[in-house]
């Protein structure tokens, strides 16, 4: 970066090329701020990585100069990565909206992790450092207290919308279209916009059309219901409660993290009537039109309420034949065998499910499709475009549409996680690039699960593991015994015999050749795998992770 103030750097920790993990910075030549910190979840074969992190090297080199985290709204792709930034690098301040603050609060809690300079931001925050301010606009999305984040740099405007929508009929506050409208007449030199719908023609369906449709499906059922939505959707579980209520029905919430999202939406105000929440016992006294069940596992999660339900392991609630289940929510990418596995399960148990189709829009999505995005690109006008928050092709139509809006093409960047976008009052170029892999989060262990264990573990689920012990007599360089051969995963002993004499045989002939040229340790284990690896990949096709385990017996 040039040694002056008239420059500023943008870049992507997380958010680029992804659906999560969203950590974007902007720097002068003296201070730095970062816009939220999410998490993403694991693909598949991620085994055994409980969340997805950004490598936060730069944010370390360049600690000194960090004036505050900026978060944009609660959902976990932009807070859940806070206990972990928290634990690598200080954090003067984190400035995020009332509802992530609580969120944030509670998941720090049960981290263990005290922090005391969070500082509740709204619509009327005016955030001042020496070379930029910052202030917030209301937004919708599927979360209260969504804001796009806007910063005033000594080159001109940036501006990050976060995850939004335009829908004119929402559940809560409106987006401040003539804000966003007076900031585009000002002149916004940058606009980062959310890509996450940018392949979705049209305009997203307004949530109030989910609240009557999910009425019409309250009005004619007249069993029990089972509503399974995301805990983090509040403005979705605010109307279900409203529905609810004018059904006369009363709520038993399931699951941890929707109890978390109850009680901040009744802390906050949002749900007013906290006598609607019954607890389990209390529903033996209602009639099963006078109930509905409100749980996680929208996405088939396994251990979640709605998963335990369905597989009649739930310690509290068993499924009645003329239950009815709603799944208020769409399939997250990938998640769609789990859900549909979930949905077979419910229904040989007799029950009706409800999913979003287009005869029933029971869910709508919170972030915008193309349309909505026109809009947003035609009410800000900005110099220059950055896609962000979307795999690549969703960042590529992003592009497309800003260029249909009369962006100039060269005045839009796709970029990577790591690459570094510099702006002059004049001109704006991708530079240089800056570290920004993944860091994986396996339980309570931070970014020492390599690429090389991922593999092993890969392995091992798909060939097993092959366990060689072997004793022998360092001092006279004998072996005592025939090898014993274990496995997991890999074949059954009792089954194959004759392979596993095969395998005992080669393994013999290893250590006995070796032992004849010396022993030594390290040495005889690397040759029996060297060997043995080919050896078993010849006869069976398969390569399990084999270890040798040596026993010295000195007699």
């Amino acid at each position: 970066m040039k040694n002056n103030d008239t420059t500023v750097i943008v870049a992507a920790l997380g958010g680029l090329g992804e659906i999560g993990k969203n950590m974007y910075i902007i720097e002068t030549n003296n201070e730095l701020i970062i816009i939220d910190a999410g998490v993403m979840f694991p693909e598949d074969d991620l085994l055994g990585i409980d969340y997805v992190i950004q490598d936060i090297t730069y944010l370390k080199q360049k600690e000194k100069k960090i004036k505050g985290l900026f978060i944009t709204h609660g959902h976990e792709d932009h807070i859940g990565g806070i206990s972990f930034l928290l634990q690598s690098i200080e954090i003067p301040k984190i400035y995020a909206p009332q509802i992530a603050c609580d969120l944030i609060e509670k998941k720090l809690l049960d981290k263990n992790i005290r922090y005391d300079n969070l500082e509740v931001v709204n619509k009327d925050s005016n955030i001042k450092f020496k070379n930029m301010n910052i202030e917030f606009i209301n937004t919708t999305h599927s979360i209260p207290d969504s804001f796009a984040i806007v910063v005033h740099t000594p080159i001109g405007i940036i501006m990050t919308t976060g995850d939004f929508k335009f829908d004119l009929t929402p559940i809560g506050p409106m987006a401040d279209i003539h804000k966003m409208a007076d900031l585009g007449k000002k002149g916004v030199k940058l606009l980062l916009s959310d890509s996450t719908n940018a392949l979705s023609e049209g305009f997203s369906k307004s949530e109030s059309s989910v609240d009557e449709a999910l009425g019409d499906i309250f009005h004619k059922v007249k069993s029990r219901i089972i509503i399974a939505t995301f805990a983090s959707n509040i403005y979705r579980i605010k109307h279900i409660v409203e529905t609810c209520r004018k059904n006369n029905r009363k709520i038993i919430t399931f699951g941890r993290s929707m109890e978390t999202a109850k009680d901040i939406a009744l802390k906050n105000n949002l749900i007013k009537d906290s006598n609607i929440f019954i607890d389990a016992n209390a529903a033996k006294d209602l009639k099963k039109n006078e109930i509905c069940i409100l749980c996680t596992g929208s996405q088939g999660e396994p251990l979640a309420a709605l998963s335990r339900i369905a597989n009649g392991t739930h310690k509290q609630i068993q499924l009645l034949p003329d239950d009815v289940v709603i799944f208020s929510s769409s399939p997250i990418p990938g998640n769609s065998a789990s859900i549909n596995n979930i949905i077979n399960k419910l229904y040989l148990k007799g029950v009706k499910v409800y999913t979003n189709t287009e005869l029933a829009d029971i869910h709508t999505s919170g972030h915008a499709k193309q349309e909505e995005l026109k809009w947003m690109l035609r009410i800000i006008k900005p110099e220059y475009f950055m896609p962000v928050h979307g795999e690549y092709r969703m960042l590529k139509k992003h592009m497309d549409l800003a260029v249909s809006c009369d962006i100039k093409p060269e005045n839009i960047f796709i970029m990577r996680n790591g690459d570094v976008l510099e702006l002059s009052k004049n001109n704006a170029v991708i530079n240089k690039k800056i570290p920004a892999g993944d860091v994986y989060v396996d339980g309570s262990r931070i970014g020492d699960i390599g690429s090389v264990v991922i593999r092993d573990r890969r392995l091992m689920s798909n060939d097993g593991i092959l366990v060689t012990i072997i004793n022998v007599d360092p001092i006279k360089k004998e072996l005592l015994i025939k090898p014993n051969i274990t496995t997991r995963g890999f074949i059954l002993v009792n089954e194959n015999g004759e392979l596993i004499h095969e395998i005992e045989k080669k393994v013999s002939e290893i250590v006995k050749s070796s032992l004849n040229t010396g022993y030594n340790y390290i040495n005889l284990k690397n040759q029996i795998i060297l060997e043995l690896n080919p050896f078993i990949i010849n006869l069976t096709g398969r390569r399990p992770i084999i270890l040798p385990v040596i026993m010295e017996v000195r007699r």
